[in-house]
């Protein structure tokens, strides 16, 4: 699309624009041809997916910040279109955007859960609880086509290997029938994040992600079924949506939500200019304060990539988000951390594939 003549906004999308990745070598510059007419509507863009195959698919992790150390992305990119989105700059390792082409060119592992039970039955395989959904939302809207999260935690249940989920969609509860069996043997934990519960703010900084509403009625289905969940109230934007703390912990704990957790808005790499874009569309007006905050709590920066302090800032006004969020839980008798209790002994290694065939049940 033509930065000559770019919409102000792009409705069900997170981002107007494709600015070019970090690792890009060329640059492209865009020029009016004559063809186009002022006032001409500029068609929207698709969504284009491309099945992938991939080699392997649980990925280790050792970062002090997070709280588990293997994970299963069964997408790259992620048509929710979230504007704040911390994934948005991987799209760069493909030579692709992490504008519009984040949310619109993506990638299923429609191989997952055959390389998965591979990646299980190696010799030397340690079981411990893998995170479903770490980068990107495994259940988007492209996962009601492609089944790429039913079919692994299919393998994960049969095998009896634990694990956790995040997700902002609705469309987990498609799986509640597998969840529940899993969780009765100690075998899930859900994160459902929800950022604010103003609709028409949501409809703008996540587009094609379920709606506030939806997700707390998602936590409450999910609870009623003896579902493990939890609330993330994640990111909290300072001077956007960290008015709405209390009562996401409120409305969450009344759903039946075990524990509270948050991370502040993090703007790696190319995300700070589409960050800074997005603000200048939406909320003109916050725009400096909201970008001052962030300044005030990373160190001066729009960003802080030190461990320990990049998914919470320093400073006194981080330390009031925190200590809010810890007062919300105190209030409404919840947990400030999940306390994740999974059963790591039932683990049973897939057999490997014969070529004769399985002669018995």
């Amino acid at each position: 699309m033509s930065d000559l003549h770019k919409p102000e906004r792009i409705k069900g999308r997170g981002s107007r624009v494709n600015p070019a990745g970090r690792f890009e070598v060329t640059t492209h510059e865009a020029v009016d041809d004559g063809w186009y007419q002022d006032g001409e509507p500029v068609a929207p863009p698709r969504t284009t997916v491309i099945e992938e195959r991939a080699r392997h698919i649980v990925t280790q992790n050792a970062s002090p910040d997070i709280p588990f150390d293997a994970s299963i992305n069964p997408y790259r990119g992620c048509e929710h279109g979230c504007a704040y989105c911390y994934a948005r700059p991987s799209h760069a390792y493909l030579n692709l955007s992490p504008g519009l082409d984040f949310e619109t060119r993506l990638f299923a592992k429609t191989n997952a859960a055959a390389v998965l039970r591979q990646d299980l039955a190696r010799r030397g395989y340690r079981c411990s609880a893998i995170n479903i959904g770490a980068n990107t939302d495994c259940y988007q809207p492209i996962e009601k086509r492609y089944r790429v999260t039913r079919q692994v935690l299919e393998v994960l249940s049969a095998c009896h290997h634990p694990c956790t989920i995040i997700t902002k969609n609705s469309l987990i509860e498609r799986d509640i029938d597998l969840l529940a069996d899993m969780a009765a043997r100690r075998l899930v934990h859900v994160f459902v994040s929800v950022t604010s519960l103003d609709n028409r703010l949501s409809s703008r900084l996540e587009p094609r992600a379920s709606a506030p509403h939806r997700r707390l009625q998602t936590i409450a289905a999910l609870s009623a079924a003896g579902i493990p969940t939890s609330v993330n109230v994640a990111p909290i934007i300072p001077a956007l949506t960290d008015i709405w703390i209390e009562a996401i912990v409120e409305r969450a704990a009344a759903a039946g939500a075990r524990s509270a957790g948050y991370t502040v808005l993090r703007l790696p790499w190319e995300l700070k200019q589409l960050w800074e874009d997005w603000l200048a569309i939406h909320y003109p007006e916050r725009k400096q304060h909201v970008l001052n905050v962030l300044r005030e709590i990373r160190g001066g920066e729009l960003n802080e990539p030190r461990f320990g302090l990049r998914m919470r800032g320093e400073g006194p006004y981080a330390d009031l988000i925190r200590n809010r969020l810890t007062l919300a839980c105190k209030k409404y008798g919840i947990r400030r951390r999940a306390e994740v209790d999974l059963d790591t002994s039932r683990f049973v290694p897939p057999r490997p594939a014969s070529p004769q065939g399985e002669l018995f049940g």
